[in-house]
């Protein structure tokens, strides 16, 4: 199989996220505990774990050439130059909490390099689902962003001061002034601040133009590969800029993450 993504491709990654988005809002209904991992904040449930296994096992039985990797140790080395990247539930403290803003993410992403990665690989298609409010998002190269079917409106390129941006700084992190420093010139710069927590949900947002701009330091690429596919299909930018050894995220309009790199950089 070659190393893009097809129609085909879409359609599973949209059905997927859908099917594990539902599975754990059904799970959530009958009662569920949350597991600490690094944090108060930073949990997981037995519906990440379910969801991931029910995408997992669809995709090594459809795409059984393709690798796998998910948030919850889910694994599997493909053939193909192509890997599925799977976030069960991003926003766990809000799917426990009661918020609604939480989704299902899945990325499929080229593979490059002597270990079939890079610093930020080149992504084939994103989609996310947001099960309670019904919003399932998807695009990739060659495919264009859209919303419940509907095509997305171009994001509008704007200076970061006219825009709302989400992001997200755990507390822990506000004591360190290698990370908390470039963090407040760049929240500085911007309309106003948004912190939901759910990074999917954020960039889902700033390609349907609910949100300016977003950027977050340390993502995983199951935080960051779907919506970095639906975003830059919406034409917009997304960008990866280390600073103090510490990665930093970056999506929205051209001019905005110009200028976020620009504040993060102290330039």
């Amino acid at each position: 199989m070659s190393a893009n993504a097809t129609e085909e491709d879409f359609a599973l990654a949209g059905s997927l996220v859908r099917e594990a988005g539902a599975l754990a809002l059904a799970m959530r209904s009958e009662g569920l505990t949350g597991k600490q991992k690094t944090s108060v904040s930073d949990v997981v449930t037995a519906a990440d774990h379910a969801a991931e296994k029910l995408v997992l096992e669809t995709l090594r039985r459809l795409r059984p050439e393709d690798g796998i990797l998910g948030e919850e140790g889910a694994s599997h080395q493909g053939t193909s130059g192509r890997t599925w990247v799977i976030d069960p539930v991003d926003g766990t403290y809000n799917f426990l909490s009661g918020s609604t803003y939480w989704c299902s993410a899945l990325a499929l992403r080229a593979d490059s390099g002597p270990d079939g990665t890079d610093e930020d690989p080149g992504v084939l298609l994103g989609a996310i689902y947001q099960p309670q409010e019904d919003r399932l998002w998807l695009g990739g190269p060659g495919h264009p962003a859209t919303l419940n079917g509907a095509v997305l409106d171009p994001v509008e390129d704007t200076g970061l001061d006219r825009l709302s941006a989400g992001t997200y700084l755990h507390p822990t992190w506000l004591t360190r002034e290698d990370v908390a420093g470039p963090w407040t010139r760049a929240a500085a710069g911007a309309a106003t601040l948004r912190m939901l927590g759910s990074g999917s949900c954020d960039l889902g947002s700033v390609a349907a133009g609910r949100l300016g701009a977003w950027f977050q330091h340390s993502c995983p690429e199951w935080d960051w590969l779907p919506g970095k596919a639906i975003v830059e299909a919406s034409g917009g930018t997304a960008a990866v800029l280390e600073v103090n050894g510490f990665r930093w995220h970056i999506a929205g309009p051209a001019t905005a993450v110009r200028e976020i790199q620009h504040r993060l950089s102290g330039t």
